[in-house]
């Protein structure tokens, strides 16, 4: 296990803003960082970070946290693992404590299946470069390709042994389970129990997520074998989602990121050419039609995207409805095609860098150009043709939500298909249009649904305790290190009367909380709130002073997306851009003391009312002491209605 001494280091390390720029393009917004969110899609940035509490926000999805519960929900690693990440990114070295068998049982099923595919990385790697067989025949391969050393290790390329059982054999022996072996489609059991490697006798090429992490395997067939196809992917499982990643965007996203921009590809080889001849930011889609996951996985990194396509017409065809969904997504989408006969990996290996950089700048075309090309070379003269494309290129164009693009493109189109401007507009906004009505009208029965589902469920109860406990915990953790002047009540005896007096005193906020919980000897009740509290009141009396900043690194994880949660819904009124708009919103902190003796004050209360009701369920019980019950709801009511009136609230509970 990794030590506590370690872990403390990395959270002292990490910084959060640079460990999300490995992922999502975060641009300056105030002290703060914002971005599109990695978790859902979306066109209007709602992900933020925050350098000076060190945590993140993803207002759309609703999550949020440190460096390390980022790594553990995009990376869907254990904490142990983004642990390890963050270490080997800041060069932290790790100490282990002893493992017990308990502790290995503890290992989750992702967890043993990454380890699994980093120990066949490593495997098939070693091959080409230790064994007769993988540099004969892998190595050879790779050379034939033209891919020099330092390519192929960068890919982690290698070789599985034209033998049975070679690479099964070797785990088993290493103690990794069969049943992992199976889960990631490493090995293949029979019935009758016997097994044998699925890679057996191909070039590997590891599938790697945009954090580094070894999600499957591609391989390629080197013979002939007609009953053998000539790719072969890992097969879907809990780490592998062949729609959801493209390959090489780990060894790209920096380019793509510095060059603001992405070339999409088709295969393995198209991928190491570009970056043997010095391109780097490009990415496949391995042969799969484009999914919007893979899409959104590269506007994350840039808005813009060129499409590749060589001199396939079939291939051309399948991939316009991509270009769609890519105009679909918000983002501004080219296309640059090859001779007949060449592909990016061809073009990569003819062409110098230079030659190869000024053909796709000279080349890429917007993607009207290129679906008038190529879909007018059928259609000749016939009108009824050349109106099927028009009405295409309309769909397309419908795609996109900038009107001004979309004005710009209409133009472009009735300049190219000789076809009035009016004409194009009048279509495009008959087929808008229907796409409303339809939209519309799902709408409306999903609403129907959803207030017919309302009708009948029960009215939700809104708990206030909860509210209360919660509102301490944020009070706590953003103003818990402000001093204060607050007004005390004191009461003395004169002449057989209680006389109020109010003493100023200047006190830490997080000081007036904890005096005031102590003296009515109050706890939280909701489980979460009251853990948090627990733990800053810990570390405040542990340390002697209060720092939120310093306290996260140390937080438990179970807290940390919950304080984050806090920590970050001011920040929200950053993304609407208010003040741009005339609308100022006012800051709490002008009024810190008042707040902190409202929420005290309306939690007792709150706790008041809660032991009223108490007290009157008990008188319900037969044979209940009312004559001593009575009493006590009387004065609880009128020391609750003390505080009605601090708080202005009239209060009728009978």
């Amino acid at each position: 296990m990794i030590s506590k001494k370690t872990i403390e280091t990395v959270l002292e390390t990490a910084r959060v803003e640079e460990v999300i720029q490995d992922f999502v393009v975060l641009k300056k917004s105030g002290s703060n960082y914002k971005g599109l969110s990695p978790f859902v899609s979306e066109k209007t940035p709602s992900f933020m970070v925050s350098p000076a509490k060190q945590i993140w926000k993803d207002f759309s999805s609703g999550k949020g946290g440190n460096a390390i519960s980022f790594i553990m929900e995009h990376e869907q690693f254990s904490y142990p693992e983004a642990i390890r990440y963050l270490a080997k990114k800041y060069n932290i070295e790790i100490e282990e404590t002893i493992q017990n068998d308990e502790d290995k049982k503890l290992q989750n099923e992702k967890e043993s299946m990454f380890l699994v595919n980093d120990v066949a990385a490593n495997y098939f790697e070693k091959q080409i470069w230790e064994e007769e067989e993988g540099r004969a025949i892998g190595l050879s391969y790779f050379k034939e390709r033209g891919f020099r050393v330092e390519i192929i290790k960068k890919f982690k390329l290698g070789f599985s042994p034209d033998q049975w059982s070679a690479f099964s054999d070797y785990a088993l022996q290493k103690g990794y389970k069969m049943e992992y072996l199976e889960k990631t489609g490493l090995t293949i059991k029979k019935e009758d129990g016997k097994y044998f490697d699925r890679f057996k006798g191909r070039v590997m090429f590891p599938i790697l997520s945009l954090g580094g992490r070894i999600l499957g395997f591609g391989g390629r067939i080197l013979t002939n074998h007609k009953k053998q196809a000539k790719y072969l992917n890992s097969p879907e499982s809990e780490i592998y989602h062949k729609s959801k990643i493209l390959y090489g965007i780990f060894q790209a996203k920096q380019s793509i990121v510095r060059v603001n921009k992405c070339y999409l590809v088709e295969g393995y080889t198209d991928v190491i050419q570009f970056h043997q001849a010095g391109i780097e930011n490009v990415v496949a889609s391995s042969g799969t039609a484009l999914t919007t996951d893979q899409i959104r996985l590269i506007q994350r990194l840039t808005p813009n995207i060129t499409v590749l396509f060589d001199g396939d017409t079939a291939g051309m065809r399948a991939s316009l409805r991509g270009i769609d969904m890519i105009l679909e997504a918000g983002m501004n989408v080219r296309v640059c095609t090859f001779p007949d006969g060449e592909d990016p990996d061809s073009m990569a290996k003819k062409l110098s860098t230079e030659e190869l950089e000024n053909y796709l700048k000279e080349n890429e075309t917007d993607f009207i150009k290129f679906k008038v090309n190529f879909l007018t070379k059928d259609s000749g003269n016939d009108p009824i043709k050349k109106a099927e494309v028009v009405r295409e290129i309309i769909v397309s164009i419908s795609k996109i939500s900038d009107p001004i693009k979309r004005e710009l493109y209409i133009k472009e189109c009735a300049s190219l298909m000789q076809v009035s401007e009016e004409v194009l507009f009048s279509s495009l906004s008959q087929y808008i249009k229907k796409e409303i009505q339809s939209a519309n009208k799902k709408v409306v029965e999903e609403r129907k649904m959803e207030i017919s589902r309302a009708m009948t469920a029960p009215a939700p109860k809104v708990n206030s305790m909860e509210f209360l406990e919660k509102k301490l915990i944020e009070i706590l953790l953003l103003y818990g290190n402000v001093t204060e002047t607050f007004q005390d009540e004191v009461y003395t005896i004169q002449d057989d009367e209680v006389v109020t007096s109010y003493i100023k005193r200047n006190q830490l906020v997080i000081d007036k909380i904890l005096v005031s919980l102590q003296e009515d000897e109050i706890s939280l009740t909701h489980s979460l709130y009251s853990g948090i509290y627990q733990d800053i009141i810990q570390f405040y009396k542990q340390n002697g002073y209060w720092n939120v900043s310093e306290y996260l690194t140390q937080a438990p994880e179970e807290y940390v997306e919950e304080i984050s949660n806090i920590l970050m819904e001011d920040e929200k009124e950053v993304l609407h851009n208010w003040e741009s708009k005339n609308i100022f919103v006012k800051e709490k902190s002008a009024s810190i003391s008042q707040l902190v003796h409202e929420t005290i004050l309306t939690f007792r209360w709150c706790l008041l009312n809660a032991m009223v009701e108490n007290l009157k369920n008990k008188m319900a019980i037969p044979d209940a002491k009312t004559h001593e019950i009575l009493p006590l709801i009387m004065d609880y009511i009128q020391l609750s209605n003390r505080f009605s009136t601090k708080l202005g609230r009239i209060i009728s509970r009978f």
